[in-house]
């Protein structure tokens, strides 16, 4: 076993197994039926069904939703060595991490959902499916009318991690064309400084990337003064990526559209301008809630369990913010 990432004397007499603080019990249960540690149901807020004082690996529940708690919640664990995130982003944990304590975020775990959320969206979007809604809520029956597609769409995809890569695949199959952008360029990926370069010549921009002090405000007015006529912007990000008081001006000209999960404010309080216009969509920050999240969180967490338990480096360290 890694060290320091171990229980020296846990009071159920099981010296040596890792002692992990989980949210819930279904996550606790696939911990304990693996055999994998032992598990502290807690979420971070509430009194945990045992001793914290060993934990030496916690998985964080949404419910630890401010600093304060984040914050408070750490301080309950003295012998902490590793947070597991089951988000995709780390960028609220990074600055608040004790001395010694690494930080993995969940990657692996979203790459699905959100990419299926963005296809969904432009396909929503491009299709006119909100229009044809609507008309059904009135009980009419809307005249046929030719609609945009998503075949032969230029797409650019900043963010080539797992979410991006999985959308380039997703994208493919549609017969639309991936141009995936990330921090350094590699084989079949542009470095963000080409963006502005590359953002004439696409149809559609979707946002997938982390929220750190290199992308917070990424697409501000002279990036979206570089989006052409007519182009599509897609946020399944973090709302802080985008400029809020540029997007809204660029919408209000009527010259894009966007899709948007996410959004600065988030929650978007009743009366903000992006309820009312018509060349906007937008959900509630549900792009990773799904079905299947439970069983991929629980994949990712054992898998991690597995490493520590067999001294093995784990995955998804977040290092630069990433």
């Amino acid at each position: 076993m890694r060290e320091g990432l171990v229980d020296q004397g846990d009071p159920g007499g099981s010296p040596g197994k890792i002692l992990v603080a989980v949210p819930d019990a279904a996550l606790a249960d696939g911990i304990r039926e693996a055999d994998r540690g032992l598990a502290v149901i807690w979420d971070g807020v509430g009194e945990p069904d045992g001793d914290l004082a060993d934990v030496a690996l916690w998985v964080p529940a949404k419910r630890v939703a401010s600093d304060a708690q984040r914050k408070a919640a750490l301080g309950r664990l003295p012998r902490l060595r590793a947070v597991q995130l089951l988000s995709a982003g780390a960028d609220v944990w990074i600055d608040i991490m004790p001395p010694g304590v690494e930080l993995f975020d969940g990657r692996g775990v979203h790459g699905s959902s959100t990419s299926e959320w963005a296809m969904a969206a432009m396909l929503a979007w491009l299709r006119e499916l909100p229009r044809f809604v609507r008309a059904q809520d009135r009980g009419e029956w809307d005249r046929p009318f030719e609609t945009d597609e998503l075949a032969g769409k230029r797409v650019m995809v900043i963010g080539a991690g797992d979410v991006g890569a999985s959308l380039a695949r997703r994208l493919t199959a549609f017969d639309a064309l991936p141009v995936l952008v990330a921090r350094r360029a590699r084989d079949g990926v542009a470095a963000i400084e080409q963006v502005h370069e590359l953002l004439p010549e696409v149809d559609v921009v979707v946002l997938v990337v982390p929220l750190t002090d290199e992308t917070r405000g990424l697409v501000d007015s002279a990036f979206l003064a570089r989006v052409p006529d007519g182009a599509l912007l897609v946020n399944a990000s973090r709302g802080p990526v985008v400029d809020t008081d540029a997007l809204v001006g660029e919408l209000r000209s009527g010259r894009i559209s966007a899709a948007l999960d996410v959004t600065d404010p988030e929650p978007l309080p009743p009366g903000h301008p992006l309820w009312s216009m018509p060349n906007v969509l937008i959900t509630p920050h549900t792009a990773g809630l799904v079905s299947g999240f439970s069983a991929r969180a629980r994949a990712l967490v054992l898998d991690q369990l597995r490493r520590l338990d067999e001294g093995l480096p784990m995955r998804n360290r977040v290092a630069d913010g990433y």
